[in-house]
């Protein structure tokens, strides 16, 4: 079968030929309907993440089940499914609660997942080690439900533990409306009723906000016009939230700068930014939190967001031989919501 394949730090992806899984015990595999392309698989290919090669690309991965291994009971053939991301050791406190993505024994492991170390979903078939790992998707399409498993789990993790301060007289700026920016804008206009600004260089991208409803989208090339707009919007209490998709040092200066007291600043995006500490900047009161991916549970909340049709990914969905091409298109900056591969 057809697969994209990291080989080696510092080496493009690879479009290879490798042979069809088969299911152990215990063990599913999955047809890939449709596997997201993801910042991080550029960070995966251009930097040292202690992953060793080769593996299958694709962390973001749906599909229909193909075959059980022995003693899979709870799942059937033709079931479309969502592929949880994080894969844990199952037996710690935290996957024991669903929270994979904060296993205690993550350092002992040689893989974070399917496509990150393990053979992920770009390929027609992939095989997931356990059944615990796949959370179904009803009546869902599995090509554009895909970028749930990340682009929407991700902020809605980072949401939902900030949910207390999103008050309807609270402002939360969301900064980069790429792949995850726009599941977020969505996610907290289906969960709060906290006044939303989103915030990006890119006009395109903030036209994309406005017309998922956002009402208030400001350009951040210069820092200091932002910061003001935001300040007008927010009022002398500041910002009481704002998710950073992007992580780069000015965003997180901007972040860092928009926030009020009793406020929280959260930095997802890992283009190597880091938040600087002064007294009372940020401000007295804020919590910095640097969230990663979501819960098994969560996964199956965002699947019922979906479902209800409160929230929808925009994706781009190419054929998997134009892998490199994605790619390519990605780290241009020409992707618009999500890039979805199909096998």
């Amino acid at each position: 079968m057809k697969a994209v394949r990291f080989i080696e730090t510092g080496k493009p992806a690879q479009l290879a030929d490798v042979p069809a899984p088969r299911p152990g015990p215990g063990q599913v595999s999955i047809k890939i309907a449709g596997a997201g392309v993801c910042h991080s698989d550029l960070h995966v290919l251009d930097e040292e993440l202690g992953l060793k090669g080769p593996f299958v690309l694709g962390h973001e991965n749906a599909g229909h089940i193909a075959a059980l291994g022995e003693g899979v009971r709870e799942w059937r053939e033709g079931d479309a499914v969502a592929v949880y991301g994080p894969w844990g050791c199952g037996r710690c406190r935290t996957c024991q609660t669903s929270a994979e993505n904060y296993c205690e024994n993550h350092a002992s492991l040689a893989t974070m997942g399917g496509g990150l170390g393990s053979d992920g979903g770009m390929a027609e078939y992939m095989l997931v080690p356990s059944a615990r790992l796949l959370v179904a998707l009803g009546k869902l399409d599995p090509v554009a439900a895909a970028p749930l498993s990340d682009a929407a789990l991700t902020p809605y993790h980072a949401i939902k533990a900030a949910l207390p301060l999103l008050t309807p007289d609270a402002t939360v700026v969301v900064i980069g409306i790429g792949g995850l920016g726009h599941m977020a804008v969505q996610i907290l206009q289906a969960l709060t009723p906290a006044q939303l600004i989103a915030a990006d260089i890119d006009d395109s991208k903030l036209e994309h906000a406005r017309k998922l409803g956002v009402r208030h989208a400001i350009n951040t090339r210069d820092a200091d016009a932002a910061a003001a707009a935001i300040a007008d919007l927010a009022g002398p209490r500041g910002a009481t939230a704002v998710f950073d998709f992007v992580g780069a040092q000015a965003t997180v200066d901007l972040g860092a700068r928009i926030v009020g007291r009793n406020s929280r600043l959260t930095v997802v995006g890992l283009a190597g930014g880091v938040v600087h500490y002064a007294a009372n900047n940020p401000q007295y009161g804020c919590q910095v939190t640097i969230p990663y991916w979501g819960s098994r549970t969560e996964l199956m909340e965002v699947i019922a967001l979906a479902a209800a049709g409160r929230i929808r990914a925009e994706v781009e969905v190419f054929p998997l031989e134009q892998a490199l091409d994605v790619y390519q298109r990605l780290r241009d900056g020409k992707i618009r919501g999500r890039a979805v591969l199909r096998p």
